[in-house]
């Protein structure tokens, strides 16, 4: 696969867009795994290789199981998600392909018995940031396989968007 362009350096005011957004996510008290999840099933969704291997490695640095990592994508018959979990990644799934269902009821309902109004908004917006990440990632071929975790906080939180803007 060759690259297309790099956006990051081309236009420096996108990737400081999306680590605005980045940076609001980082402090929601989201927990840092479950965004990994989340960020892992909408990059698979949307076939972002270069996204999913970064949340992969980055999910791993945090403590997932492969045995969860691998069955992210069939989550619905896997019995290793808890049911916030699971909330969170169908509610991941109904706004990634929001074009289809435009989000059903059920999901709804079903995220709002596991995340208060904020944390719903919130798990949104981070929702949203993959889904752009993805795209652009998408669009101009961001090469897999480049991405490492250096530099991860100390009390195991989410990397910083100073290191994924160094990624992408």
């Amino acid at each position: 696969m060759q690259p297309r362009i790099d956006y990051a350096t081309t236009a420096p005011g996108v990737a400081k867009a999306m680590l605005g957004l980045e940076e609001y996510v980082h402090h929601t008290g989201l927990e840092p795994g479950l965004l990994e999840l989340v960020r892992l099933r909408a990059s698979l969704i949307n076939g972002c290789a270069y996204c999913v291997d970064m949340h992969t490695k980055v999910a791993r640095s945090l403590g997932e199981t492969e045995q969860r990592l691998y069955s992210v994508s069939v989550w619905r018959e896997a019995p290793y998600y808890t049911e916030r979990e699971r909330a969170a990644l169908a509610w991941t799934e109904a706004v990634t392909l929001v074009s289809g269902d435009h989000v059903p009821d059920e999901v709804y309902e079903t995220a709002r018995q596991h995340f208060p109004d904020k944390e719903l908004i919130d798990l949104t917006l981070a929702i949203v940031a993959i889904n752009g990440w993805n795209r652009l990632a998408v669009a101009f071929r961001t090469v897999p396989g480049t991405f490492q975790v250096d530099g991860r906080p100390p009390d195991g939180s989410a990397v910083p968007a100073s290191e994924i803007k160094a990624a992408r």
